[in-house]
């Protein structure tokens, strides 16, 4: 019996995150994989209780502490996220899918881990079809460190949509705070 192929598709896309999961143990927690990138140099450096108003950089906890997660797991787990729902949105609308993500780890009414968030069933289209797993792009790497530095150009959304894609007429009974590229963000 053959498997449809989105099925294997994700049953691969597993198995690679257990191998990937099993070697990032081997290098110990909270250990930067191997390969990993400095991508510092590519936002101001923070200092503690200034906030940065002009590039939306906010003195906000960081939501990755929230859970149990690495620094390194929730960066990479959500610059897949980012790449698969924003890969062809400028850097700032990359920013604001990552942003919606970590407003949802800081309400009440989600998980309170980033993986909590991203698996939601039915959360994140992304991660439904598979579109997470592609590969990763510099800018979808830089667009996550941002957002977990503390830039919300969202203002504190909590959903986002495309709405040249059809979706549930109950998403636009949802405030809505501001457009970034073909996304609308809302809370």
């Amino acid at each position: 019996m053959r498997l449809p192929k989105r099925i294997a598709a994700l049953m691969i896309a597993g198995l690679l995150a257990l191998v990937l999961g099993l070697a990032a143990e081997h290098r110990g927690p909270g250990a930067p994989p191997t390969g990993a990138a400095d991508l510092s140099a590519a936002f101001p450096p923070h200092v503690s209780g200034v906030a940065f108003l002009e590039t939306g950089l906010l003195d906000v906890p960081p939501a990755y502490a929230q859970g149990y997660e690495s620094y390194w797991d929730a960066l990479y787990l959500l610059a897949r996220v980012i790449e698969g729902e924003a890969a062809d949105e400028p850097f700032l609308g990359k920013v604001a899918v990552g942003a919606v993500i970590l407003n949802r780890v800081r309400d009440a009414r989600f998980p309170k881990t980033i993986s909590g968030v991203i698996f939601q069933p039915w959360a994140f289209e992304s991660v439904s079809n598979g579109m997470m797993w592609r590969p990763l792009s510099n800018e979808s790497l830089r667009a996550a460190q941002a957002a977990l530095a503390g830039w919300d150009p969202t203002y504190g959304a909590l959903y986002f949509w495309n709405p040249a894609k059809a979706v549930s007429p109950w998403i636009w009974t949802r405030a809505i705070i501001t457009w970034i590229g073909r996304h609308v963000f809302a809370r």
